[in-house]
């Protein structure tokens, strides 16, 4: 069975879709099979990675096809897309049972992978309770600024109500700082403050950091592999040592260092 994974923050632009590609990609490249599902409707995953608007997830949440049809297999990894029209679920799909739509839709597939990576929306919407309702566990990217910490306290209230409702074996692994600058004093004063909100929360934070690099932007703006673009050896470098931690800590057994 493939673990599933959430990565989530409801405030937009703290790398998400970045982070999402990247783990995808690194593990992969380490001999994992994974599948990447956007889960966003404004397909940025999808358009980064140069995958079609045809069967995306969408189709898979009406039953219109299976998730196997879904799935495109990219030289990496395979993706299930997604486009404007997931933004209609909350209208389209049926009123019982809507927070299981995913991971029922997720379960023929299951088997075929190691790793599921989704890709939530910059919202606490119907979509991203299906998605923690489907997934194992959530890594919350975040970037050093107010309103993105902000994010992390009203996240975890919406995941205490999908553990109390949807899935009681819900875990948040970690949080992730991206597009990190630690010469800054705001950074620095950021930092403190999510170690704090960290303890507070009984929620990991760590060790490892992202950088801030503009060619991430410019390799997602031409479909290229953050991993290996030119002016992102950087980031390649913070994911691969990232993924090193993650793999490294069993989080039951071994509790991420607040």
């Amino acid at each position: 069975m493939a673990k599933i994974i959430a990565i989530s923050n409801q405030k937009g632009g703290v790398a998400k879709t970045t982070t999402t590609q990247a783990i995808a990609a690194v593990l992969s490249g380490r001999g994992y099979k994974v599948l990447a599902v956007d889960f966003d409707p404004q397909g940025n995953l999808s358009d980064s990675v140069n995958a079609t608007s045809d069967n995306t997830v969408y189709e898979v949440l009406k039953q219109a096809i299976t998730a196997n049809e879904a799935v495109q297999a990219l030289q990496c990894f395979d993706v299930i897309s997604a486009n404007i029209l997931l933004a209609s679920a909350d209208q389209t799909l049926a009123q019982t049972g809507k927070e299981y739509r995913l991971k029922e839709a997720l379960e023929p597939v299951n088997t075929l992978y190691d790793y599921i990576i989704i890709d939530t929306p910059p919202s606490l919407g119907l979509l991203t309770i299906n998605a923690f309702t489907a997934a194992d566990e959530i890594i919350i990217p975040t970037t050093a600024g107010k309103f993105a910490v902000k994010g992390i306290s009203e996240l975890f209230n919406t995941v205490k109500n999908v553990k109390k409702y949807c899935n009681p074996h819900l875990k948040i692994r970690g949080i992730l700082f991206t597009k990190f600058d630690p010469r800054t004093n705001n950074s620095k004063d950021m930092k403190m403050l999510v170690e704090k909100l960290s303890e507070a929360l009984e929620t990991p934070l760590f060790n490892t950091y992202i950088r801030n690099r503009v060619a991430v932007d410019e390799a997602q703006a031409r479909s290229r592999d953050i991993l290996t673009f030119s002016g992102c050896e950087d980031i390649a470098a913070d994911y691969n040592k990232f993924i090193d931690e993650y793999l490294e800590r069993e989080y039951d057994k071994k509790p991420l260092k607040y």
